[in-house]
């Protein structure tokens, strides 16, 4: 794939298309349910319009924003996204990689290919994040939060909406699983696909940070093992006890509700995630961007916020900043040019997004992305208006 002749997202999303076996394609593409909150995601930035303001001196722009204590290039962080290393050999080192040579963050999944420990290597000055969810092994919980700690993850970021799977109806149509099951409609997508096959044979798909949690170490045990870790009886008192284990600053990720927002400010982490992982948990729940200024209102002058959830262009992350989140986190994106080429596919994805934002604050007259308030976005005049979803 050339993904330099990829000018958007929506590129990058055809060129994965043309690469991956449809069942794996699905699987990043795919939300809960109908999909309702997977396409809601994406058309409400449609609500809001901007009021660009002219004669400004945009002759250069800093895209440079403070984010958890530490200086990013763009207002964007790489998040955490389970298997990457299926989309391309040694995806979640490519995606470290590229995030490191662009000054954002990455976040590492705790469902990831590679373990922590050989991601960290592979990206040694990056500003690497470690993510980790509520477990039922509270030892295993405490294992990854010094392995992780140990091998320079700066911040660990807490997911809270994944107390049990969603129902991914593309999943189940498509009788997706890890490994891949041998029926006869698998065997030919995958046979349609040389390219990606020949990168799965060289890096054999693993989960990496478990291997050493199971004493069998057959790939299909340690997936059953995986699948039933997360703790459905997790509740504040586990998050508290998370965040005053961890030595470096903790977010979290999955917050939708304002009171909900209010107790993780209280424990004092440093910033929260609003997101429904992407529409693949809860459908029908409320849109990222919608639920973001009630969150922002309730917490904003306490910690910071990050937007996750259909972010696609520039233009959105310029939505996001004016109305109260600091920086914007993207999964499906980034997986899309990992798929499509590897780190130069996580490359361009960064790429895109960086011409979009400077494209964006120089006609909007907005030569500091840090300074960008809420003045210059209007409600749209019509419902009607939506983006066609990618």
């Amino acid at each position: 794939m050339r993904v330099d002749r990829a000018y958007s997202i929506a590129d990058l999303r055809r060129q994965a298309r043309r690469r991956l076996p449809h069942a794996i394609f699905e699987f990043i593409d795919g939300g809960a349910g109908a999909e309702q909150t997977l396409a809601d995601n994406q058309n409400d930035f449609a609500r809001w319009r901007f009021l660009p303001r002219v004669a400004v001196n945009v002759a250069s722009t800093d895209t440079e924003v403070r984010l958890v204590g530490v200086n990013a290039a763009l207002p964007l962080v790489l998040a955490p996204t389970g298997l990457a290393g299926l989309y391309w050999p040694h995806g979640e080192a490519c995606a470290a990689r590229a995030a490191a040579a662009a000054g954002i963050p990455f976040c590492l999944s705790t469902n990831s290919v590679a373990s922590l420990e050989e991601v960290a290597a592979q990206a040694p000055g990056g500003d690497k994040w470690f993510q980790l969810y509520m477990l039922r092994d509270k030892n295993l919980m405490w294992s990854l939060l010094e392995r992780a700690a140990s091998a320079g993850y700066r911040v660990l970021c807490l997911t809270l909406d994944l107390a049990v799977q969603g129902r991914r109806e593309r999943d189940v149509r498509n009788n997706f699983s890890v490994p891949l099951r041998p029926r006869l409609r698998t065997l030919l997508e995958v046979a349609a696909r040389p390219a990606w096959l020949a990168g799965f044979l060289r890096a054999p798909v693993r989960f990496g940070n478990f291997e050493q949690s199971t004493s069998s170490k057959g790939f299909t045990s340690i997936a059953q093992h995986v699948a039933s870790m997360f703790d459905p009886a997790a509740d504040w008192t586990g998050v508290d006890e998370v965040v005053r284990r961890w030595p470096g600053p903790v977010i979290v990720k999955g917050v939708l509700h304002p009171e909900d927002s209010r107790r993780a400010a209280d424990m004092g982490v440093q910033a929260i995630i609003v997101s429904n992982h992407g529409g693949r948990q809860l459908d029908q729940s409320r849109s990222a961007i919608s639920a973001l200024p009630a969150v922002v209102n309730a917490v904003g002058d306490r910690v910071q916020i990050i937007l996750d959830g259909g972010v696609r262009r520039g233009a959105d992350i310029m939505k996001a900043k004016a109305l109260g989140a600091h920086a914007c986190m993207i999964g499906r994106p980034f997986l899309w040019g990992l798929a499509a080429g590897g780190e130069k596919g996580v490359d361009r994805t960064i790429q895109i997004f960086r011409d979009e934002i400077e494209n964006a604050m120089m006609l909007l007259g907005e030569p500091a992305i840090a300074a960008v308030q809420s003045d210059i976005l209007t409600l749209a005049e019509s419902n009607s208006c939506s983006n066609s979803q990618i």
